[in-house]
């Protein structure tokens, strides 16, 4: 990646352009041998005829070769909107040095753009760190899909320092922009400031207000689990430091895994509660593991909104 970074915009783009069409081709591939195989993946430019369209619209050359029926779609037909929402403060580049949560969320988002576009669904595109720094409204049209990829390109080569993460204050802005009723993916660490049970009630208040206003919502909790979740350090001292604040620790990792793993499965049961009490779908995203499972879990939301 760090090769693809040093490129040109339009080159990089066109990377990460053919990286969403290679996923997604897999992945289609895919469903032709899971449970899914009955999931209408018309991505091109027909949906099936049903009784009372158009018949203006039927594609009779198809209909020739299949002797189906299909109707042309076109690019003011949308059936589902979805706006993706990235976290992109400082602890999303960890791990340093390499592929990081940033990276592997910005493919994840553009994986299901290209699986949006081919279903002629709408997409937008919302980036926070402590608050609301960019934001589009959904659309359907190639244009708006290669001014998202750029734009993701120039999130990758970005470098943000010591900036903190204000989930609440971000998810409140997004949820006032969004204006119809969509399907909001979020892809964050989660790695926030929840100390007291007000922090709590504030967080789940932000989310709370996507749902009053009718969204269905999806999170992505993004780590590196072998590091963020299982602890998994050598038995020698480490310096670690806060990738927001720029607060370091040196200690044996030993002598803190007990506690940490402790802290970190209460703060993911309040969480896990909480996303469950409001009926918001919240999905481990362990950036080792690919795709499949990001694109598999979105299935099933944009099944279950038909």
């Amino acid at each position: 990646m760090e090769v693809q970074r040093d490129q040109s915009a339009y080159q990089f783009n066109s990377n990460l352009e053919l990286l969403a069409k290679q996923v997604v081709e897999g992945f289609i591939t895919g469903l032709h041998k899971s449970p899914f195989h009955g999931f209408s993946v018309e991505f091109a430019e027909h949906r099936a005829y049903n009784s009372g369209d158009n018949v203006r619209n039927i594609d009779w050359k198809l209909f020739a070769k299949t002797d189906k029926l299909y109707t042309k779609r076109y690019e003011e037909e949308t059936n589902l909107r979805c706006q993706f929402v990235i976290d992109t403060s400082s602890s999303m580049y960890f791990p340093e040095g390499s592929y990081n949560k940033l990276t592997f969320s910005v493919q994840a988002v553009a994986a299901l753009i290209e699986l949006l576009k081919r279903q002629r669904d709408a997409f937008g595109l919302s980036l926070f760190t402590d608050q609301l720094v960019f934001n589009t409204q959904a659309r359907s049209t190639t244009v708006h899909q290669k001014y998202l990829l750029t734009h993701l390109e120039e999130v990758l080569r970005a470098s943000v320092l010591n900036v903190k993460t204000d989930l609440e204050r971000s998810l409140h802005q997004v949820a006032e922009s969004v204006h119809k009723r969509s399907m909001v993916v979020i892809f964050s660490d989660l790695l926030t400031t929840v100390q007291t049970a007000h922090d709590q009630d504030a967080l789940f208040s932000a989310l709370q207000h996507l749902k009053f206003n009718k969204h269905e919502v999806i999170i992505f909790n993004v780590t590196d689990k072998a590091k963020e979740v299982d602890f998994d350090f050598g038995n020698r001292p480490y310096l670690f430091v806060d990738m927001e604040t720029g607060e370091s620790i040196k200690t044996n990792t030993a002598s803190v895994k007990d506690n940490y793993l402790e802290a970190y499965r209460a703060y993911r049961k309040m969480i896990t509660l909480k996303c469950a009490q409001y009926k918001i779908d919240l999905i481990d995203a362990d950036i080792a593991t690919g795709f499949s499972g990001i694109l598999t879990a979105w299935l099933i939301k944009r099944q279950k909104m038909n």
